[in-house]
């Protein structure tokens, strides 16, 4: 099977990782970009971080056969740091790069005045870019604060299938399904969501608009959880597929809207190795060069 992940942190995982996730079926990733562990002190770290995403961890993904894009935006946990507040100049150096499919991660950490400032500005970049963007809500007071998450989307003008809000649980997934908002879900070993949870959130609520990631950042966490979502759903009774579009097509429908996904077979690879075998085993699905933004 073909799989995209959405929302990876691969600054964060070793090269074995890379290996894995094309053994598990991975062609395509989305980095988002994130706080280090520790605080930034100043805007040119920002600068550099943002120039290793767009350059060197797409070539390193390339080595592994896996095609790599980014989002690009000033974390909410940094947006409460003021020696961070100039990254919200820099962002539109960025924005207009190849490889760019979103601003973000934006959205609340803490649901500060200083968070609401750079959300809501990021949403306007957003628009004047025509990009997507990727909405981080809090880990604390996650209902409330999804709440006053979509409150700012719909007050920023931003058309709701451009946005995708993540980190949704069973708690605050209706409100983000009727809002038009894309819904992401963290899967992860131990905490957020695991696969069996989402499985019964796709029972209910059904497949549009859904989208499954890893995260897999510094903390405990698997960046082969995408592929342990798909046999979760064929196990439940799923089809392969309902597997394609929410490990695939809906993760390039989203993120297709910025123009610039590059879902090319790298060069080395065996082309559309994945999708041949997806095929053989009786699922349907339309070739990448029909879908919005995707370059064939």
């Amino acid at each position: 099977m073909r799989i995209f992940d959405p929302h990876i942190h691969m600054t964060s995982r070793t090269t074995n990782d890379y290996t894995a996730m094309y053994d598990a079926g991975v062609r395509a990733v989305v980095e988002p970009s994130f706080w280090l562990g520790q605080p930034r002190t100043n805007v040119g770290s920002f600068a550099d971080y943002f120039d290793a995403l767009i350059g060197w961890e797409r070539f390193r993904a390339a080595q592994y056969g896996i095609r790599h894009h980014a989002t690009i935006g000033l974390n909410p946990k940094e947006a409460n740091d003021p020696r961070c507040r100039e990254v919200l100049d820099l962002l539109p150096r960025y924005l207009g790069k190849d490889g760019v499919v979103a601003v973000g991660e934006t959205g609340y950490d803490s649901m500060t005045a200083a968070e609401d400032e750079a959300f809501a500005a990021q949403l306007e970049l957003a628009d004047r870019f025509g990009l997507p963007a990727l909405v981080h809500t809090p880990h604390r007071d996650k209902a409330a604060g999804t709440i006053r998450t979509l409150d700012v989307v719909r007050e920023s003008g931003l058309a709701p299938e451009r946005v995708v809000v993540d980190h949704l649980n069973e708690m605050t997934v209706r409100a983000v399904a009727e809002s038009g908002c894309w819904m992401g879900f963290s899967i992860y070993p131990d905490t957020k969501m695991d696969e069996r949870r989402f499985v019964a959130i796709l029972q209910e609520y059904g497949t549009e608009r859904m989208l499954a990631n890893s995260a897999a950042d510094w903390g405990h966490s698997d960046p082969l959880k995408t592929r342990a979502t798909a046999e979760a759903m064929l196990e439940a009774g799923f089809t392969l597929d309902d597997v394609d579009v929410v490990l695939w097509q809906n993760p390039v429908a989203f993120y297709g809207q910025s123009g610039r996904l590059n879902l090319d077979t790298v060069p080395g690879f065996e082309a559309d190795a994945a999708d041949v075998a997806f095929a053989a085993a009786g699922a349907t699905f339309e070739g990448n060069s029909v879908l919005r933004g995707v370059r064939a």
